[in-house]
């Protein structure tokens, strides 16, 4: 792991930002102190629609009916809440 000083990082930010893009970890110092850390963002989660749309075409239908047949037998039939009483 590099270590580098605060005026390093200043005067060079273009080539250490370039090495953590690469995958290097650098540790900052301040007067001979570490202050901080520099490393690689973790990958972005975000997927894109077409992505998952994709993935989903393989899938086989799901039944609804038979769905909610099933889930009545393990839990119990679902009771809908009135929409008329107030809950607060």
């Amino acid at each position: 792991m590099k270590t580098i000083t605060e005026r390093e990082l200043c005067n060079k930010s273009a080539a250490v930002m370039d090495a953590v893009e690469r995958g290097e970890t650098i540790r900052v110092t301040r007067n001979g102190v570490e202050i901080a850390e520099l490393r690689p963002a973790p990958p972005n989660p975000h997927v894109e629609m077409a992505s998952v749309l994709d993935r989903c075409r393989g899938l086989l239908p799901v039944d609804l009916d038979a769905l909610r047949h099933e889930a009545d037998a393990l839990f119990g039939p679902d009771e809908l809440p009135d929409p008329n009483h107030d809950t607060r």
